[in-house]
């Protein structure tokens, strides 16, 4: 898995050697003194480009192209028309003629001056001005003002065409304003291209940097001169890098590195969590959650994604502390960083970021028992990041005039999408198998299918199961452990009596036994087979396997006394096989199981007193541990002997809480 998950990232990863320095605007340069290695052109900054992309647009004038046919389409109307409008005024037919031909002839000089369709955008400034009429091929500069509209063509022909006969005048007045239409278009394509070429034909370049030339000396602050000038070494060493870089070598040290960074994430598994190293379920579910984000930023880095912080990396602290522990989730987080750190741009800088915001998602989601945790982890995290960019951008700038907000956008983005966790942790869960403690806290609904029918066939296992999850809750908190696991094994591990719920005592209300009738070794039997069934109903009912553990181990591989005793008493000449009244086991094998089992057992004991006081209570849990350990039951969990005084002290304390005992007995002894 480990060769398979360092393969799968390194081949996708860019393959080109990596620019050795790491700089920032307005800091110090702590290296050597840098002396180019070759000649290379300065790259202007944004600001330099755009005033002379602004400029260069400014003197690109609108393209308007010159079209002849309109005059020859609207002549011919005119003419045609004429004739008509004349007939139906009834003007007078000796002035005809040479009304029609001075009204074509005015009508001809104002199509040849030109008249312009007005686009409004380009009279942003002016109401007048500049454009190029493109006429036969060849461009001339013209302004607005040079040329008629519709409407000041018009005005023109109010104005010059003169007639004795005011019928006459209006008439021709009238036809003319129906004919005059723009044979000036502007032409957006290419004015689109015009503009285009001029924008691609501007120099990116001011100056040049000489090989053997000083570039920056130790000690001196990264101006924005500076800072220009080592950008543009980065940039022109890692283009030539791609030609004479060799990337198999390249390849070679990136397999290296994330091997490295993958084998300390085994070691740290194999230390500090030998469960977690030993599950393949679980270790390819760290190794896929590592391949995944890499891969995410490979390909942010392939499509030129405009901000690598657009990738949710917080989304691996949240989903790893959930589903395993905040150690876990830190130390993956960093290496995640760690690796990452070699792909990107100021690498310090995102380091910075990542790690801080990965800390602050673990330590506001302790334990996700509620929907709207993950809003606030997600609002707590957003505020690692402004802080982080303002304190930055501060310490770059030193002005908050020049803090560029728009590039606060892809933190934001970022954090949204830190909100998959949630249905990534209920997929994980159902692939992998791991249970987190949102899944927990859904088992330990009394309202649950399984609890529901246990309350209602074994109610008096039922009962015995909720005070046995409260002694065991109480426990482990104190003593340190996962306290829901504890209370969800503890209302399922005694789920098998829901098949003969009859044959257990605290379900029988009569003073007769169905065990009365049977011989010893059959109702050791059915007391045992509890255990059987309640692993095969939990399975089938598809519960996790870490609750499963609580009913396998709870009884661990003691006796079942009572009848084996009797047994013994009532048979004396019998050979026994004293495996028949045994429980299967295993033995607890985690504080958790280990408490369980504590607390079953006093729990079932104490209803047996006939006069729980402090003393028959104390004796009782002293009684009991004492036995099981004497039994080997806790040799193989974690408990400590501090661990069990203190969980006899809590035990004591709560059942004469149940049982309305005064404890000042307790406290005194």
């Amino acid at each position: 898995m480990m060769i398979f998950c360092v393969l799968g990232i390194t081949l996708y990863l860019p393959k080109q050697p990596r620019f050795r320095y790491e700089f920032e605007k307005g800091k110090t340069w702590l290296n050597k003194d840098l002396i180019s290695p070759f000649s290379f052109a300065i790259l202007k900054t944004t600001p330099q480009l755009t005033t002379d992309r602004d400029e260069a647009l400014d003197n690109v004038f609108p393209i308007y192209k010159y079209n002849s046919d309109v005059f020859d389409g609207q002549g011919e109307a005119f003419l045609n028309e004429f004739d008509v409008k004349w007939k139906s005024n009834a003007l007078v037919e000796t002035e005809k003629e040479v009304t029609k031909q001075r009204a074509l002839a005015m009508l001809a000089l104002v199509y040849k001056r030109g008249i312009i369709g007005i686009v409004a955008k380009h009279q942003k400034l002016s109401k007048y001005y500049d454009f190029s009429s493109l006429n036969a091929n060849v461009s001339t500069k013209n302004n607005s003002q040079d040329v008629f509209t519709t409407e000041s063509a018009l005005d023109y022909f109010k104005t010059n065409f003169r007639s004795t006969n005011l019928g006459i005048r209006d008439a021709v007045i009238d036809l003319v304003e129906s004919h005059l239409k723009p044979n000036l278009i502007f032409d957006e394509d290419l004015t689109a291209i015009v503009q285009k070429s001029t924008i691609n034909s501007l120099s990116t370049t001011k100056g040049m940097v000489q090989k053997g030339e000083l570039i920056m000396a130790k000690g001196m602050v990264i101006d924005e001169e500076a800072y220009q000038k080592l950008l543009s070494f980065k940039e022109t060493y890692e283009a030539q890098t791609k030609t004479i870089g060799d990337n198999r070598l390249v390849y070679l040290g990136q397999v290296l590195l994330v091997g490295f960074i993958i084998s300390l994430l085994m070691v740290f598994l194999f230390l500090f969590r030998k469960d977690i190293f030993a599950d393949n379920r679980q270790l390819s579910l760290l190794l896929l959650v590592i391949t995944f984000m890499l891969l995410a930023l490979t390909w942010a880095i392939r499509v030129n994604l405009p901000s690598l912080y657009y990738i949710p990396f917080c989304i691996v602290p949240i989903i790893i502390r959930i589903l395993f522990d905040t150690r876990l989730a830190l130390y993956l987080h960093l290496l995640v960083v760690l690796i990452t750190g070699f792909f990107v741009p100021n690498s310090f800088e995102f380091v910075f970021f990542q790690t801080t915001a990965g800390m602050v998602a673990i330590y506001s989601i302790k334990n996700l028992i509620k929907r709207e945790q993950l809003l606030i982890s997600a609002f707590f995290i957003l505020a690692a990041y402004f802080i982080s960019y303002v304190g930055i951008a501060l310490l770059r700038e030193g002005s908050f005039n020049q803090i560029e907000w728009v590039n606060f956008l892809p933190f934001i983005f970022s954090v949204l999408l830190s909100l998959l966790a949630y249905p990534l942790i209920y997929a994980f869960e159902r692939v992998f198998g791991i249970t987190s403690d949102v899944a927990l806290i859904e088992l330990t609904n009394t309202n649950n299918k399984l609890l529901r029918e246990l309350a209602f066939k074994a109610p008096g296992t039922f009962q015995h199961s909720l005070q046995v999850a409260n002694l065991a809750e109480a426990a482990i908190f104190k003593i340190g452990g996962n306290s829901l696991l504890v209370r969800a094994g503890a209302l399922y591990h005694d789920i098998g009596k829901m098949e003969n719920p009859q044959y257990f005592i605290e379900n029988q209300n009569t003073a007769v036994s169905p065990h009365d009738k049977l011989p010893y070794e059959q109702s050791a039997q059915i007391i045992i087979k509890h255990v059987h069934r309640g692993i095969e109903i939990t399975r089938k009912n598809k519960l996790p396997e870490n609750v499963i553990d609580f009913i396998r181990t709870h009884h661990g591989n003691t006796r079942v006394d009572y009848f084996y005793q009797s047994f013994l008493k009532n048979s004396p000449e019998k050979f026994v096989d004293e495996n028949i009244f045994r429980y299967p086991g295993p033995i607890p094998f985690s504080k958790e199981t280990g408490v369980l089992m504590l607390a079953d057992s006093v729990e079932a004991a104490s209803r047996s007193l006939k006069n729980p006081d402090a003393q028959n209570i104390n004796d009782l849990v002293e009684r009991i541990i004492n036995y099981k350990l004497e039994q080997h039951q806790l040799d193989n969990c974690d408990l400590t002997l501090k661990d069990l005084e203190t969980i006899k002290l809590i035990f004591k304390t709560m059942l004469m809480s149940i049982y309305h005992v005064r404890i000042d007995y307790l406290q005194t002894t």
